[in-house]
């Protein structure tokens, strides 16, 4: 016979007694509640990843071979100290990282 569990109404005063049911008499899995619990917490991640436009935002170019500096791309033009610095590559400041998260 399954236990009999007390039912109460909205008042708080007891109403009648059901049986229990059968499925609340199962013994608890451990290996259940740890699926459940690690896949539960999944929930609460936060997306993190870098702009897709991140350190492609400048018109650089390479210079090619046979002016004795490294053949990373370079941003063009004159007048500023950005002209002339590398670009693009995760090595370079300002460049697009190693494997952008996504």
């Amino acid at each position: 016979a399954r236990p009999q569990v007390q039912v109460f109404d909205a008042a708080g005063a007891a109403a009648g007694q059901v049986a229990l049911p059968t499925v609340l008499t199962a013994p608890i899995r451990s290996d259940v509640v740890q699926f459940v619990h690690t896949n539960m917490n999944k929930n609460r991640r936060q997306a993190y990843a870098v702009s897709p436009l991140a350190g492609h935002q400048t018109s650089a170019e390479s210079w090619g071979t046979g002016r004795a500096v490294s053949r990373i791309p370079r941003v063009g033009g004159g007048g500023t100290h950005r002209s002339g610095q590398g670009a693009f590559g995760n090595m370079c400041r300002s460049g697009r990282m190693f494997a952008p998260t996504k």
